[in-house]
């Protein structure tokens, strides 16, 4: 384990466009402030979804998100009303309004492969902790609108995440999540890890942000499952992809990809982010910078067995659950 000061950020070079949900999002967001839907107007996922020339399911992913943020609200009808004191609900044409689609580029209401990607990616890894879904290739190009060969460039790069699997007739498919497959993967969590950790270069200034921000977390307050995210990722960005064993790292980096899929269904359903699991990364991260070593090791070994017994848990939970009614057509359980 090595300490090390940080570097200046290189820029980014990847495409950052952003994903069809959050173009939509964006787009509802800026006709509400600019008054072209109004408080008490019905928004409904058929009309938008066709304005948009996007899915429903996207419509639909998009909405969600903005009642979070208080601009709209669900109501005893279909759909959702814009939010406001107005009492009177509007069910005026979405198809007919004068909207802004100046917030609109030229290809942001058009699906390319990386926003297919991030919607496919997005229903992939909420589906195996209910079962085994099978992927229909077919009825995905429908639903976005492009090739076959787009869909299966993306089911490749999904492939390639351990997201989706290829059966011995060819089928694409989604392997069910079960108990012993989230214990094996915490046991390869514990091995590899771990063995980063002892071998990384910490970045000394992160690291000391990041346990002052654990230790500033209010006790027994809920975390979102946004910011549980965030705090998790940077703790293994800094603690383990920091290692100078880059096949080490990747295998972690891999490993990782189903549980944090598994994780993000979970709190899709309503399970809430476990707090004290934050509380013991920002321990190992005390551990390591005090330089004790085998203790912060120790530390990461006893949190990941912890997790691991957390995490199979909840998962029983979804034995008595339903799937969601919002999983696309090409999702299938089998």
């Amino acid at each position: 384990m090595t300490a090390v000061k940080e570097k200046a950020p290189q820029a980014d070079e990847q495409d950052k466009r952003a994903a069809l949900f959050e173009v939509a999002a964006d787009f509802i967001r800026h006709n509400i402030a600019e008054g072209h839907l109004y408080e008490g107007l019905v928004l409904q996922e058929s009309a938008l979804s066709e304005r948009l020339e996007m899915s429903r399911a996207t419509v639909k992913r998009a909405l969600e998100m903005i009642e979070t943020e208080g601009l709209i609200r669900k109501f005893s009808g279909r759909g959702f009303l814009v939010a406001g004191p107005a009492a009177e609900v509007k069910r005026d044409d979405l198809r007919s309004l004068e909207l802004d689609t100046s917030i609109l580029d030229a290809s942001s209401g058009k699906p390319n492969w990386l926003r297919v990607y991030d919607e496919v990616a997005y229903h992939v890894t909420r589906c195996p902790v209910f079962g085994r879904y099978r992927v229909l290739e077919a009825q995905m190009a429908e639903e976005y609108g492009v090739s076959r060969t787009i869909i299966r460039d993306v089911l490749g790069r999904l492939q390639e995440r351990g997201l989706v699997q290829k059966s011995r007739t060819s089928r694409w498919i989604v392997a069910p999540l079960t108990s012993q497959r989230i214990k094996d993967k915490y046991e390869l969590r514990s091995i590899l890890e771990v063995a980063a950790l002892t071998s990384a270069k910490l970045p000394v200034d992160k690291l000391n942000a990041f346990a002052q921000e654990v230790r500033d977390l209010p006790a027994g307050a809920p975390l979102t499952p946004e910011r549980w995210f965030a705090l998790e990722r940077r703790f293994f960005e800094m603690t383990v992809l920091t290692s100078a064993n880059e096949d080490l790292t990747e295998y972690a980096a891999t490993n990782r990809v189903a549980l944090e899929a598994c994780q993000s269904a979970l709190f899709s359903l309503g399970l809430p982010p476990d707090t004290q699991s934050i509380v013991e990364l920002g321990r190992v991260v005390e551990l390591a910078l005090s330089g004790s070593l085998p203790a912060a090791t120790s530390m990461l070994t006893m949190h990941l067995e912890k997790a691991c017994h957390r995490t199979v848990a909840q998962l029983k939970i979804t034995a008595i659950l339903p799937p969601p009614t919002d999983f696309p057509p090409y999702l299938q359980l089998s």
